[in-house]
């Protein structure tokens, strides 16, 4: 297989070379059972979801869908990525998302050219569940090619992405957690954030899995005060505050758990990061045969469309083989 690495590819597409510093700040409440992450991906929002055309319902959900794995991908203690796909009989039928350990975001929505403008006819802001419709939700934890791969997969369960995510947890994994994603459309462009409270170790109690990174915790009944009031004090975060480019992730998280002891970690950032190249579709292309590259061929090229990233790359058919004779 050829593989050269995507910045020495010289016939690669331009994509967008955008980094957020401060995309992901983690942080816990000290003697509390309670850590969290508080994800914003600022303009890289708008750099991925403006990439494709689709409905501006699907881009809100997309957005929130990248939010999610950046968070959870944050907990990855090897070189790895953590995917999400959900599956639906609905107008969108596949959305799939996913992040490196190194913060490198993409995402593809597929959706029903009839069945997604007629339900916009009927539901003037649909929920996630009616653009899902029912299915299944999948998060994979991918270790490498060397290693086994973690995946669970749970029936789609709630209004909202992050009602479905908290659903594939409590089933699932048995860990308890409190999730809120929100996308939107600003005067900035798409932006996109989330919040994530995860019930951690205490004294006493029952052992539980973090997110499949493979540590144990343990969970403790005198702590039920102390999680119930970390997730009513998150309830008061708004989408705008989230959303909210002049607010500092530090300020926010004051905001919300000054009296609980806050502690705020280092921040790690998030970037574009769709992998596509052409050596890599090269060597897709030459599994081919020759009669169906001559039949891959218009107007003198072959021409490949990268889901996640929607660009083309063109080839010319001597590229990837010679012609049938």
């Amino acid at each position: 297989m050829i593989d050269t690495p995507a910045f020495l590819d010289r016939g690669r597409p331009d994509v967008p070379d955008m980094v957020v510093p401060r995309g992901v700040t983690p942080f816990h409440l000290e003697g509390r059972p309670v850590r969290g992450r508080l994800v914003r991906l600022g303009a890289l929002a708008d750099a991925l979801l403006s990439r494709h055309d689709n409905t501006p319902e699907v881009n809100a959900l997309a957005g929130k869908a990248l939010a999610l794995v950046a968070g959870l991908s944050s907990a990855l203690k090897f070189q790895g990525s953590f995917s999400l796909q959900v599956k639906g009989d609905g107008p969108l039928s596949l959305l799939a998302a996913d992040c490196t350990d190194a913060g490198s975001l993409r995402f593809y929505a597929r959706s029903d050219e009839e069945a997604l403008p007629a339900l916009l006819g009927e539901v003037a802001t649909p929920s996630d569940r009616e653009l899902f419709g029912n299915g299944y939700l999948a998060l994979t934890v991918d270790q490498g090619a060397d290693m086994d791969r973690h995946q669970g997969i749970v029936e789609i369960v709630g209004d909202d992405l992050a009602a479905m995510a908290t659903h594939y947890f409590e089933t699932s994994e048995q860990h308890a957690c409190w999730l809120m994603l929100a996308c939107e459309r600003t005067s900035e462009g798409w932006r996109s954030g989330g919040l994530i409270l995860e019930r951690i170790a205490s004294e006493g109690g029952v052992v539980t899995d973090d997110f499949g990174d493979g540590a144990s915790r343990v969970s403790a009944p005198e702590d039920e005060d102390a999680w119930e009031t970390a997730t009513i004090l998150a309830r008061t975060l708004t989408a705008a505050e989230l959303l909210d480019d002049g607010l500092p992730p530090e300020k926010l998280l004051n905001r919300l758990f000054h009296e609980e002891s806050l502690r705020v970690g280092q921040p790690r950032a998030l970037a574009y990061g769709c992998r596509c190249s052409r050596a890599k579709l090269v060597d897709i292309l030459g599994r081919f045969s020759e009669d169906e590259l001559d039949h891959m061929v218009v107007e003198d090229r072959i021409v490949m469309t990268c889901e996640f990233c929607n660009v083309d790359f063109r080839f010319s058919r001597e590229e990837v083989g010679p012609r049938s004779a």
